[in-house]
């Protein structure tokens, strides 16, 4: 199963940090491959990108169905495509060091099934590595925006 784990110390108060979070405009664009996203309720954003996986591009749509929202501490969440069930599961989590600095830790797990599961976990692997850290890197800088306002 692929997975990424990301951790990233930010001179950001966390009250900044969730106030971002809690609206998911303000991230979704960042992930790469971003086509558009819609906030189906409170715990439901579906969420259509490009995949490129090498060999295999296509357009992909997930629904990130959001399992725990313990702000400003967690939210934790399950992938899932269209009518199908859970392919991936993930958490933010946010800890404040001091008044003015912030721990965060992304966490993201994909776990392909089916003929082509390996294989497609095997392309996985280094997708996600490679768009957790533009992600990241994305994300900390709207965040030195958003801290200005």
């Amino acid at each position: 199963m692929p997975s990424e784990l990301q951790h990233l110390e930010l001179d950001i108060p966390i009250e900044v940090i969730w106030d971002f979070i809690r609206d998911s405009n303000n991230w979704a664009p960042l992930v790469p491959g971003y086509i558009l996203h819609e906030n189906i309720n409170e715990r439901l954003i579906s969420w259509e990108f490009k995949s490129d996986l090498g060999i295999v591009k296509k357009k992909v749509t997930l629904l990130i169905d959001i399992k725990e929202w313990n702000e400003p501490k967690k939210v934790s969440f399950e992938l899932r495509r269209k009518n199908e069930k859970c392919i991936g599961e993930g958490y933010f989590e946010a800890n404040a060091l001091n008044k003015n600095k912030t721990r965060i830790t992304g966490f993201l797990d994909i776990n392909a099934t089916g003929p082509m599961g390996s294989l497609a976990n095997s392309l996985f692997k280094k997708a996600i590595q490679i768009s957790d850290e533009e992600a990241t890197a994305a994300i900390s800088s709207k965040l030195e925006e958003f801290k200005q306002r």
